[in-house]
């Protein structure tokens, strides 16, 4: 770009800025002037109306140009999907996930520039300090989850819709990245104005007490309402044995390539226990609650979930899948993609942009203890 003959570098904060804004633009005008296409058949059925059918209880929700209706059965889901109508379902979409992947993408640059601004971020105790805010954002999805679980049983939820839309995907990203850029700020606050000595401890420490809560909340209701219950066998049986394929696969990845441990060290087994986590929730929620709970399977909630179980439904024999169940290859799958993950991280990439990889490190963790937790507090509390 040339002002008056003059060179003007445009700096990559603000192409991050411009490209944001340029798709915000688009979006916005596209949905003014093009309200059926852009926003109706966009916007509304793969993000808005999911939330607004997840938020009330709905099967699905329909929308017109009357506005939106909701349905209480799969037969009349059907009939509107049959008759052409524009139809949103609870839950994730393989148009929605692939376009929540480019957010998480674009989030994160402007999370590095972020943290490079405010001279922030550049070492492993930040990951380590953060830990309690990833799981903070399944147990608040789980909470929004008991609100459903109250409707159904006619009771007032704590979070009604549309207020309950903020704990829901995509905007409980954007929730939970409030939440923790606050305490973040203030945890370096602290340590700047020598309130304590390390914005870690203070940090980590926020993270925890607003995990606990939650949790607290979750608990509550399991013993004081009808409509959740609480079964901790699923959350022994869940951290057991995802800690336990985590020893094993990290022992028989660093024995056939040590330098798997070269780059990431206590934080890589971090990773692959995070993704051993959603991968044992799975397969308990999806194939073992009958047998530790007496109570129904949970159904899978994300497109990859549902397309692994089918293709394992579909390629083995009906008399295998009645023994093993379906979900089993989703946890080999999220523990080779994790180590495969960790393998890459290796130390001169640290060492060459510490910002811009401890912000994968803990993106990668994110994405497999987010949902992870959620599926197994889902299981633990019976919603």
């Amino acid at each position: 770009m040339t002002t008056d003959g003059a060179r003007v570098e445009l700096s990559p904060e603000r192409a991050w800025a411009t490209a944001v804004g340029l798709v915000t633009a688009a979006l916005a005008i596209g949905s003014v002037v093009f309200p059926r296409i852009v926003y109706d058949r966009f916007l509304w059925r793969y993000f808005w109306g999911p939330v607004a059918a997840d938020g009330q209880g709905a099967q699905c929700a329909v929308r017109d140009a009357g506005g939106t209706e909701l349905l209480d059965s799969t037969a009349a889901c059907t009939e509107a999907v049959t008759a052409g109508a524009v139809v949103a379902f609870p839950g994730y979409t393989t148009v929605s996930t692939v376009s929540y992947v480019v957010i998480l993408l674009g989030m994160l640059i402007g999370v590095v520039f972020l943290l490079q601004r405010l001279d922030i971020g550049n070492e492993l105790r930040f990951f380590y300090a953060l830990f309690p805010f990833m799981l903070l954002g399944g147990t608040l999805r789980t909470v929004e989850d008991a609100g459903v679980a109250a409707m159904d049983a006619g009771v007032e939820p704590l979070i009604p819709y549309p207020a309950s839309a903020l704990l829901i995907s995509p905007f409980i990203y954007f929730t939970v990245f409030g939440v923790t850029l606050a305490c973040v700020v203030t945890a370096y606050g602290l340590a700047g104005r020598g309130v304590v000595d390390d914005y870690a401890r203070p940090l980590f420490a926020m993270g925890t007490g607003a995990l606990a809560l939650s949790l607290g909340y979750l608990a509550y209701l399991a013993a004081a309402t009808e409509y959740v219950d609480f079964y901790p066998v699923v959350l022994v049986s869940t951290l057991g044995i995802a800690t336990l394929a985590t020893l094993a696969t990290w022992t028989l990845a660093t024995r056939y390539e040590p330098s798997v441990r070269r780059g990431t060290g206590f934080a890589g087994i971090l990773i692959i226990w995070g993704h051993a986590v959603d991968g044992v929730a799975n397969v308990i929620g999806l194939n073992w609650m009958p047998a530790l709970t007496g109570t129904p399977n949970l159904v899978p909630k994300h497109v990859v979930n549902s397309l692994i179980v089918d293709w394992t439904g579909r390629l083995l024999p009906q008399s295998i899948v009645a023994v093993t169940g379906d979900a089993w290859p989703f946890l080999l799958v999220k523990l080779a993609a994790a180590t495969f993950v960790v393998w890459v991280f290796n130390g001169e990439m640290y060492e060459e942009s510490p910002r811009y990889t401890l912000m994968l490190l803990i993106t990668v963790l994110a994405v497999g203890l987010g949902p992870g937790s959620r599926d197994m507090l889902r299981a633990t509390f019976g919603i």
